[in-house]
């Protein structure tokens, strides 16, 4: 067809929508803009507009004595929707959030038309003060990589902390804003469980996430532990956090935490009386290895010997915890010989434990692949605060950086210890966290509480010469 006609070859418009239409989508798309005014109008005119004030005057009085006499439940249920309102209506309304997209270099411009084409904000959720979730339709052309090289611009331009993206399904993104730390305080320690019926290994409550969500790690199954983060950023915490949630079950013998401690010992010696077994030397270390490698043959056997895929949690097969403090002692800064036994033990225990109840927790300041081969082994991941850019995707995985998980930007200081980020297995989108810290005292309580008696006529802990 002719140029003049308002097509281009392929069926492509070279004249923009018209204003008539884009208003009737829109209304469209927000009906309460329009039902809820018709509504109120239809009432005054049929019932007057005495009834329709006193029906808004008692909306508004339940609200504000559900807000007065339950705030849990208000907070929880009314509190968001109405703070994602006004941050919809005011904060992202469409003007200010055009012209935010504008500056930030994300438009595009419609060579056929003119016209300025604006990525479409369809949701805005504000589960928390400090956190807004948005939820936006890209405009044909751009990709993920375009949002997320512009996160940094994004952030500043809102007055922002953050701002992660990731991609939520074809042409869609998720984008969320992070206003302000929501970590001011540090939070307490993990509780320690009255008895052995309220611990879930799968689901050990270790911190809090960004959204107000507990953080749960676990030590069964397939999951092995890894935590990244430099000096002082709180490393310890997923340590002695995991071993408060657990302790009516070490203290029971249901299960059996085997530490490395190759730093000698410093870290873990206020709680020994904890460990089935703990090492404190390389040599050590690997003769724990070799032990727990052999008792997972024999639990297999027997497993083999009784016909069963799997063994059932109990007195005589108890779930198995090796905790490597500093696993760059053991897979790159020992003697090659050593080192490359340690991986060999370390691969052979996390890829045939499962099914036998063993299960390994990893520590590390450096997360590359030269100091940890056996890294993408580990299924549960968190970083703390670290000292390079690129720590952050070797610890979390490719892209995670991109997406929002700026570890490496967190101060290195007692004040934000225990901040870092875990990526969320659902969406993909990196969380950040905090740890609950503990402190000697919550360490001393945990030891009195639930150091399991040793068994009789046993005297010395191997490996280590301690008197038990």
């Amino acid at each position: 067809m002719s140029k003049g006609n308002g097509y281009k070859p392929g069926g492509r418009a070279t004249r923009p929508t018209g204003r008539d239409m884009k208003t009737l989508a829109w209304l469209w798309r927000h009906p309460l803009v329009w039902s809820v005014p018709a509504v109120l109008v239809a009432g005054w005119a049929r019932y007057g507009w005495l009834p329709v004030a006193y029906t808004l005057a008692g909306a508004v009085g339940v609200l504000l004595v559900w807000w007065r006499v339950h705030p849990p439940t208000f907070d929880r249920w009314v509190l968001p929707t109405l703070r994602a309102f006004k941050r919809r209506w005011w904060d992202y309304r469409g003007g200010l959030w055009g012209a935010l997209l504008f500056e930030c270099d994300l438009t595009r411009d419609n060579r056929l038309t003119g016209e300025i084409l604006v990525p479409r904000l369809e949701r805005v959720r504000a589960v928390t003060p400090s956190i807004d979730v948005l939820r936006v339709r890209m405009v044909r052309g751009q990709d993920l990589r375009a949002w997320t090289d512009r996160s940094e611009a994004l952030a500043e331009a809102l007055c922002a902390h953050r701002v992660a993206v990731a991609k939520a399904r074809p042409g869609r993104l998720t984008v969320v804003v992070e206003r302000e730390n929501p970590f001011a305080v540090p939070l307490p320690a993990p509780e320690i469980p009255t008895s052995v019926d309220e611990v879930d290994l799968s689901a050990l409550d270790i911190g809090d996430d960004e959204f107000g969500q507990p953080v749960l790690v676990s030590v069964t199954g397939t999951s092995h532990l890894f935590v990244a983060g430099a000096t002082g950023t709180g490393k310890s915490s997923t340590i002695w956090g995991p071993l408060r949630q657990m302790g009516p079950m070490i203290r029971d013998g249901l299960v059996r935490v085997r530490v490395i401690d190759p730093k000698g010992g410093t870290e873990t010696e206020i709680g020994k009386e904890l460990f089935y077994r703990r090492a404190v030397t390389t040599e050590d270390a690997l003769e724990l290895l070799r032990e727990a490698r052999e008792d997972m043959k024999a639990a297999q056997q027997r497993l083999r010997g009784d016909k069963m895929r799997r063994a059932v949690l109990g007195p005589d097969s108890p779930q198995d915890l090796i905790m490597v403090d500093e696993l760059a002692m053991l897979t790159a800064f020992a003697s090659r010989g050593d080192r490359g036994e340690a991986i060999a033990l370390l691969s052979e225990i996390m890829t045939q434990g499962r099914n036998t109840l063993f299960n390994v927790a990893g520590y590390v300041q450096e997360p590359s692949k030269d100091v940890v081969e056996i890294r993408e082994l580990f299924t549960t991941r968190i970083c703390l605060g670290v000292t390079a850019a690129s720590h952050v995707d070797m610890a979390l995985g490719d892209g995670a950086r991109d997406r929002g998980a700026l570890a490496d930007e967190i101060p290195l200081d007692e004040e934000h210890a225990g901040i870092g980020f875990r990526v969320d297995k659902g969406s993909r989108l990196p969380r950040r966290l905090r740890l609950g810290h503990t402190t000697d005292e919550d360490i001393t309580e945990l030891v009195k509480r639930c150091a399991p008696l040793p068994p009789a006529g046993l005297a010395v802990v191997r490996n280590t010469g301690e008197v038990a």
